[in-house]
């Protein structure tokens, strides 16, 4: 176990390593899966979750009375917020002191907020001392421990009390973080719980590289409104609550339309989620871009695939390299022109700093559902607009 209660202390995870973690919080998602907007505003950064071992991103928020401050993994995949807490055996923190807290206090077994853990967790809550939850995202990832209550501070000016999460003590985490922020759709996401004051309204913008910032910002901020935002549908799918769900029905490379069927990405639609950092395709879409894509980059040597990464080139000899372009297409009209230094190829060895590949992978078979990850959402402000049931995007160029 390699994480924040690991005694092995901190390593750095291997691009495979990642990959294969990626490879099952994908998994996971694909098991699972078989008000009026008010004028409050908050905005905090958000900052790549590299030096905590993580192609995820982080936010840094405020627990407790007085607070502590922690950095949490923000994540549209799931609504259960958790850090890690006191007692925790072999964890080397930073986790939170219940006891040091005076706004503290457990969730009583059988109430109906505790009965809300099993909607966001498919785990049914057990009772010790109180309220217990458990849950999981991929083979080695879990956090059990006491579903509480407690202040939670976004901003100075945003507030929180009686904020329902997880407190962990039982917990495998692969990264170094304090835990994780739930921004899924269910009743005790932080999106709902902070539905009064911003009315189920939020964005981010997730930063290119780690020496940027970007930011997750809740009610209707200037930009939601802004004719440069292109919106598309949001999907509810009723058999499965836990994730956001959009219409992807296309795909061009450099300029021209990939023949896809917009059938072959309905099931009933894509989902958009923060926690995965490659996009998954069906296996029909993935085949055809990765077709047209290596005609496209043919005059270019190719190199050795990793594990899902079928379509990789070694640029050792090239001063300067000209990528393909590609857009993702979504009905209404929204477009997702992705960009060519981290939304196309990604260095899949960093042992091999000259050789990349297409940041695509298939999925394995045609039920699973396609997910658009966190590398082609860069550059992009992602606006998600639930009371009218929309999804924005709004191009922020080389910087949030």
């Amino acid at each position: 176990m390699n994480g924040p209660c690991s005694p092995l202390g901190k390593t750095a995870l291997s691009p495979e390593e990642i990959l294969h973690k990626d490879q099952l919080r994908v998994r996971s998602i694909h098991s699972m899966i078989n008000k009026q907007v008010r004028d409050s505003k908050a905005k905090i950064p958000t900052s790549s979750g590299r030096p905590f071992d993580s192609r995820n991103y982080v936010v840094n928020i405020g627990i407790g009375t007085p607070q502590k401050k922690f950095w949490v993994t923000m994540d549209t995949g799931s609504s259960l917020t958790w850090i890690l807490c006191q007692p925790c055996p072999n964890c080397r923190g930073p986790i939170f002191f219940p006891s040091q807290s005076s706004s503290y206090s457990n969730v009583a077994c059988g109430s109906a907020e505790c009965s809300q853990v099993y909607s966001a967790t498919h785990y049914s809550p057990r009772c010790s001392i109180a309220c217990v939850y458990e849950t999981q995202y991929t083979d080695r990832d879990f956090s059990i421990g006491l579903f509480v209550r407690e202040t939670l501070r976004l901003t100075p000016s945003d507030v929180f009390p009686g904020f329902k999460f997880g407190c962990g003590h039982n917990v495998s985490l692969q990264d170094s973080t304090s835990g994780l922020l739930g921004l899924g759709p269910q009743p005790i996401s932080l999106v709902s719980q902070t539905a009064t004051k911003f009315g189920k309204v939020f964005s981010y913008c997730l930063p290119r590289s780690e020496n940027s910032n970007g930011f997750l910002a809740f009610g209707n901020q200037t930009g939601a409104t802004s004719s440069a935002v292109k919106y598309t549908q949001l999907i509810i799918n009723p058999r499965n609550l836990d994730f956001y769900f959009v219409p992807l029905i296309g795909i061009s490379v450099n300029g021209q339309r990939l023949a896809i069927p917009p059938s072959t990405f309905s099931n009933p639609g894509t989902v958009i989620d923060s926690g995965t950092v490659i996009s998954r395709l069906p296996p029909l879409a993935y085949r055809t871009l990765r077709n047209v894509f290596n005609a496209a980059m043919s005059h270019y040597p190719s190199a050795p695939g990793i594990g899902p990464f079928d379509a990789c080139y070694d640029f050792s000899r090239n001063e300067t390299v000209m990528v393909p372009s590609i857009v993702l297409h979504f009905g209404g009209g929204a477009d997702i022109q992705l960009d060519s230094h981290s939304g196309i190829l990604v260095n899949a060895r960093l042992s091999q700093p000259s050789q990349f590949c297409l940041a695509f992978f298939p999925n394995d078979n045609v039920r699973q559902k396609g997910i658009l990850g966190n590398m082609q959402q860069r550059t992009y402000e992602v606006i998600y607009d639930l009371p009218r049931g929309r999804l924005g995007f709004r191009s922020v160029g080389t910087t949030c």
